[in-house]
């Protein structure tokens, strides 16, 4: 029984070497890129590579039960590489998956990183099918009175489905368990938000393959990439809103909103309900839009609240002023 426990000793003190090792080379080689970046300038190549050697690194390594210092560690310096818009304009965003890979897997109940997930995997690098299955951690690992935001992945992962990889069934499974999860949430205006998913479910159950549905949805996604100042996406949504026919407009404060012509409208008795992230698709006006408070939207701010300043959830049908 002695040798076993001096076994596992050593083993532990083995993989504690192992860790320590792999996070000294990790320091070490950035403050090596701090000192010689004041010497020179690296090439987007080379700090591409040197992001790969520090994830390679990182996907073998323990965290020690530190996994969500380790995830908001990670999910920074995607922040870093997101930003440098040279070397994305350049090699793109192969490493992305790795970024989220390790974020999910240590701490999938990290909700505002969802966000950045759906809108680079999916829209950026054309891979909703890994952002989905990313997504999927966060809504097995989360329970919806476990944050005021849960109901997030959930909604990211409905419109993936629906606008990128045609899974309509999907779709009306996430938004209906968004809609549940939003209506448990301890947020009073986040509770507003929960009808609004579980009737756009009910719509798709109805008639799945509607234009007003894709222009509310990808309005959603375009205020999406407003949040995070993803200009590459907004204008990927915008030319899926141009193509489905739907016009550009600005509102009395000079935000871009769509919709589509009246001509194109539905009739009330089938307007689906509001997006509850983007400007109205009905016909009304934006001067005809209640002046009061905005309601809740469904993208969170970079610091995790939710943006005063995003579009208001349009009622289901058009307002009469």
């Amino acid at each position: 029984m002695v040798a076993n426990r001096w076994k596992s000793l050593l083993l532990s003190l083995g993989k504690l070497a192992i860790a320590a090792g792999a996070l000294m080379g990790l320091i070490v080689m950035q403050r090596s890129q701090l000192q010689q970046g004041a010497e020179f300038t690296f090439s987007p190549e080379q700090l591409n590579q040197q992001e790969r050697w520090k994830l390679d690194i990182l996907q073998r390594s323990p965290t020690f039960g530190f996994d969500n210092l380790m995830a908001d560690w990670v999910f920074l310096n995607f922040l870093q590489y997101d930003g440098d818009d040279e070397a994305r304009a350049k090699l793109g965003y192969d490493l992305a998956p790795q970024f989220f890979d390790l974020i999910t897997r240590w701490d999938p109940r990290f909700v505002e990183s969802y966000l950045f997930l759906s809108g680079t995997l999916s829209y950026r690098l054309g891979k909703p099918d890994i952002a989905v299955d990313y997504m999927t951690r966060g809504t097995n690992a989360l329970q919806a009175n476990q944050h005021p935001k849960a109901f997030l992945p959930w909604r990211f992962k409905a419109l993936d489905q629906l606008l990128l990889l045609g899974d309509v069934s999907g779709s009306i499974v996430s938004h209906d368990m968004a809609g549940d999860w939003a209506i448990q949430s301890t947020d009073p205006e986040i509770r507003r938000v929960g009808p609004l998913m579980k009737q756009t479910a009910a719509f798709l159950k109805t008639d799945p393959d509607s234009r007003t549905v894709r222009l509310w949805g990808w309005s959603s996604v375009f205020e999406q990439a407003e949040v995070t100042h993803d200009r590459q996406t907004q204008e990927r949504a915008r030319q899926e809103l141009l193509k489905i026919g739907a016009e550009e407009h600005k509102d009395p404060e000079g935000r871009t909103y769509f919709a589509l012509p009246p001509k194109n409208q539905p009739s009330p008795a089938s307007q689906p309900p509001a997006a509850p992230n983007s400007q109205p698709v009905n016909t009304t006006p934006p001067s005809a839009q209640p002046s009061s408070e905005p309601l809740p939207s469904e993208s969170p701010s970079p610091e995790g609240s939710i943006s005063p300043t995003e579009p208001t959830p349009a009622p289901a049908e058009p307002v009469t002023p």
